[in-house]
């Protein structure tokens, strides 16, 4: 069978082999956690402890801030030492609570305890996600209960399960698909409950071969969950292109899946659904991948959510002397880490070390005109015109040919043979006309 794809795109260096063949190992909390108020796209949650509050593992300890917002959890038991603006991976500042723990690890009443998914209906189930502060984990970080609840609920007639994991080095999602799959199928069924006449594909790229088969076999007797094979190329695991290789619907920055009978849930979301709905379980943990040419063991660790970034790397046997980089996410579109001593949050995925910093050793030329970024932009989109547009200031234009519909893939500046950082300057393109746009 022909696999699927999108048009354009790139084959980066993937680095998967470092850490593909290594299995999913546990690690205890840290003595001082940290939760920051911030871990979605949205409005902080808000505090619902103060100094001094004994709490217990699963125990609410922020809830929702609004409609767009999520609640936080401990994953320890302990005491409330502080809440204070603390240092998070993106280098700015929040508010976060901050939990010594007491390593009893004594949990709230129920916490683990079964349920059954025929128990429930559509509508407790979508609270039961709503309430566990799941977000979408494969990096984006929208509240998962609000995507599951659009308007046009019964005209969704296909969901569609992000496995493609397709940033160069991560393999935490495809360990879940091989390790957990049960779990994974279990969190699709949820979903499925909750969009009654939608059917269920999992997108994966074919360098997975293994959880391809596994989740193939596993779904086989499922008329309503099946197994699409993608081709391998990135960014595969962008929405708007999974839902046109897997559908052949396109999608801008205007529209919504939902208004094309879709909805996109990434795999690891769905085993923290099979968590929440089956073994009344928040999201208070995840797994990560630790990788790269530094690092002395790559790994993929299930990990507290709460503990620093130094303690995980700590946990995989830590970083070699020639360290000149870490990256928090994928080296495609993560970012580069200015210090470790932040907390892993709900949207955190890896820890990348380098031994070569690339992007400190680019030299910027001027534009040859070579249109490598325009074969390549999986938007279609030309940016060139778009990077002169910023250079200029001419803000409106670059709105007017099509700035807003990129998705900061980082394609064109992969291939740039003149090394413009043209993925930062759309970022900032797009902040102004977001600027622009509110004035008006």
């Amino acid at each position: 069978m022909k696999q699927k794809s999108f048009k354009k795109g790139v084959h980066p260096y993937e680095g998967k082999e470092l850490s593909e063949n290594c299995p999913i190992k546990r690690i205890d909390a840290e003595k001082i956690m940290v939760y920051p108020l911030s871990q979605n796209i949205g409005a902080p949650a808000k505090a619902v402890v103060a100094v001094g509050d004994r709490v217990l593992k699963g125990q609410l300890i922020a809830e929702a801030g609004g409609f767009i917002s999520v609640p936080v959890f401990s994953s320890v038991s302990g005491t409330v030492k502080a809440i204070e603006k603390r240092l998070v991976v993106n280098g700015s500042k929040c508010d976060c609570i901050v939990i010594e723990n007491d390593n009893a690890y004594e949990s709230v009443d129920g916490l683990g305890k079964d349920r059954e998914l025929d128990s429930l209906s559509a509508e407790e189930v979508i609270d039961i996600i709503k309430g566990a502060g799941i977000v979408g984990l494969g990096g984006a970080g929208f509240p998962t209960g609000v995507k599951l609840s659009p308007k046009n609920a019964d005209d969704i007639d296909t969901l569609i399960i992000n496995g493609s994991e397709c940033e160069p080095y991560l393999t935490s999602d495809y360990r879940l698909m091989i390790e957990r799959g049960d779990g994974i199928i279990k969190g699709i069924k949820a979903v499925l409950k909750a969009l009654p006449n939608a059917r269920a594909v999992i997108g994966i790229e074919n360098n997975k071969p293994e959880a391809i088969r596994i989740l193939e076999e596993k779904t086989a007797d499922d008329d309503k969950i099946s197994v699409c094979p993608l081709r391998t190329k990135y960014p595969q695991g962008g929405e708007r292109q999974l839902i046109y290789a897997i559908t052949g619907r396109r999608i801008n920055s205007k529209m919504l899946p939902a208004d094309l009978g879709c909805v996109v849930v990434n795999a690891a979301s769905c085993y923290a659904i099979y968590e929440a709905v089956y073994k009344n379980m928040p999201l208070i943990h995840k797994v990560m991948t630790v990788t790269g040419e530094a690092v002395n063991s790559p790994c993929n660790l299930d990990v507290p959510l709460g503990v620093s970034h130094s303690y995980v790397l700590e946990s995989a046997g830590g970083a070699k002397e020639n360290v000149v980089k870490f990256i928090s996410g994928g080296p495609m579109m993560g970012m580069a880490m200015s210090s470790l001593d932040v907390p892993v949050v709900k949207t955190s995925s890896s820890i990348l070390a380098f031994s070569k910093d690339d992007v400190a050793e680019i030299t910027e030329s001027a534009c040859i005109h070579c249109g490598r970024c325009v074969k390549v932009c999986p938007e279609m989109l030309v940016p060139q015109m778009m990077a002169k547009a910023v250079k200029t200031q001419n803000i409106e234009r670059f709105d007017n040919i099509g700035g807003m519909e990129c998705i900061e893939c980082g394609c064109c500046t992969y291939v740039c043979p003149a090394k413009i950082p043209l993925t930062q300057m759309f970022k900032l393109g797009k902040v102004k006309v977001r600027e622009m746009r509110t004035k008006n």
